[in-house]
């Protein structure tokens, strides 16, 4: 049984330090960032699926589908492991392209 505890208001580098950690207690470590990035899209697939079956759009009757919010996880879970393979601050990289964003024209 896993002793990880994230902190009940994680930063998102909180979020960062513990998919390090989740990753060396459970033996992911030796994956590279491109099996990661593949994982990533395999998970924004089941995402797409969970959608379709909230929406009441066709699936596979036969699919284990899970939920929207599990998939966004499993999908946050990713990034975070991408991000640490680069060690990328994700929060630092969040801000850095919103103020680059903010420059921008929407419309």
């Amino acid at each position: 049984m896993s002793e990880l505890i994230l902190k009940p208001d994680p930063t998102l580098g909180d979020f960062q330090d513990y998919v390090r950690k989740l990753e060396d207690e459970r033996g992911f470590t030796q994956q590279n960032a491109i099996e990661k990035c593949l994982l990533l899209g395999e998970e924004l697939g089941e995402l797409f699926k969970a959608v379709r079956k909230t929406m009441k759009l066709k699936t596979d009757v036969n699919a284990n589908i899970g939920s929207i919010d599990e998939e966004l996880a499993d999908m946050m879970i990713y990034l975070c492991a991408i991000a640490n393979r680069f060690d990328i601050d994700l929060e630092q990289a969040f801000r850095k392209k919103e103020e680059h964003n903010k420059n921008r024209n929407w419309h």
